[in-house]
């Protein structure tokens, strides 16, 4: 009896090698065919992250207006769009004559600061060094027309026409995502088993508690710079302070290297004055941003998960390099979303540590985020 069974035992286990076999290929068929998809609909991925973390933003303020207008969440979002929409629009009619005048004057004088910066480091054999491992501006120019990268992902930002689109669609994309968040997060939920809906409706709320934060943080992080430098500049005397501290408050949306070239033109101009006053100009972007990081990033970080630096750069750096401008301004918080991930999916759910302060860890704790500014996006 058992020399018969041997070969029946045998045959299924050779059925069940080949079974793991055509599984494990079919996986990483499957891998395969989602990487090539991320890849060829990037563009796509990333405008759909930026409305959603626009919809977060929107969908904060519409909660804060409902607390003083009864009204439902489809027309609070309508009513807080409208209005900044408003805001943005006054603003750029009252700024705008001045912004687009320093503008087109920052095209003219940069140049010429540049070239002053140029005679001034040839004079000494340090700078001369430094003049020869930079390359010409015709070289820069060249390398960008003949980059590859910017050819795949440049339709992102190829033109005022399509950076316009892109900007509308991402617009109509957020209203529509925060005037109804619980049918998306409800319909994403059911694409998992029934009985870890419930988790990833926890998850997703985390996700969004972390976004919403750190929206919130750098977003007065990026009026907090603007200001200060607009106020450190004029204050110094470098020409075209207005256009500059607007620079440099959007670019600190980029953490690392959006105070770095927001700060280039400012010390370019004030070159043109002396080399002490480049040199003030440098002093005081330094100052702001040690300010900025000892006050405003450790009050984002007490909300939010805390972005370990090296992995900030990493990112950014690896993003950019695959999908370029794009990936480097949403690297910051597509970390975070990763950080939120490892955390709760990984070091919780498979590692077993339950220490974090989650809002899934107890009921109350995540009734009392309810009453946050954004809190409410990812309902359960």
């Amino acid at each position: 009896m058992k020399e018969e069974k041997k070969p029946e035992q045998e045959k299924t286990a050779e059925n069940l090698f080949a079974r793991r076999v055509l599984i494990a290929g079919g996986i990483g068929l499957l891998l395969l065919l989602i990487a090539g998809l991320v890849f060829y609909a990037i563009e796509v991925i990333l405008l759909l992250f930026g409305a959603i973390l626009l919809a977060i933003f929107l969908h904060g303020l519409a909660n804060i207006s409902r607390r003083y207008l009864r009204i439902g969440e489809g027309y609070s979002v309508l009513l807080v769009s409208v209005i900044l929409l408003g805001v943005l629009v006054t603003s750029g009619w009252m700024l705008a004559p001045s912004i687009a005048d320093q503008v087109t004057n920052l095209r003219y004088q940069l140049p010429q600061a540049a070239a002053d910066v140029s005679r001034y480091l040839s004079n000494y054999s340090w700078g001369n060094l430094i003049l020869e491992q930079m390359p010409s501006s015709a070289e820069v120019v060249e390398k960008v027309n003949n980059s590859n990268m910017l050819s795949r992902v440049g339709g992102f930002f190829s033109s005022t026409a399509a950076i316009l689109t892109n900007i509308a669609l991402m617009i109509l994309l957020a209203i529509y995502l925060a005037s109804e968040p619980k049918t998306y997060i409800k319909g994403f939920a059911k694409l998992f088993p029934q009985q870890n809906r419930k988790r990833v409706r926890e998850i997703l709320y985390e996700i969004g508690e972390t976004l919403s934060w750190w929206l919130i943080g750098k977003g007065a992080s990026m009026i907090f710079i603007g200001l200060l430098t607009w106020v450190g500049l004029s204050f110094i005397g470098v020409p075209l302070a207005l256009s500059l501290g607007l620079i440099a408050g959007l670019l600190s949306f980029i953490p690392n290297f959006g105070p770095i070239l927001s700060a280039v033109p400012a010390i370019l101009l004030a070159f043109i004055d002396s080399p002490i006053s480049a040199l003030y100009v440098l002093g005081l972007y330094v100052g702001v941003q040690l300010i900025e990081s000892n006050l405003v990033t450790p009050m984002i970080e007490r909300e939010t998960v805390e972005l370990p630096p090296v992995l900030t750069i990493v990112s950014q750096l690896a993003l950019a390099i695959l999908f370029g401008a794009p990936g480097l301004i949403l690297a910051t918080p597509i970390l975070a979303v990763v950080m939120v991930l490892v955390q709760t999916l990984y070091i919780q759910d498979v590692l077993g540590d339950k220490t974090e302060n989650l809002p899934e860890d107890n009921e109350s704790n995540a009734d009392n985020q309810q009453s946050g500014p954004i809190t409410t996006v990812f309902d359960k």
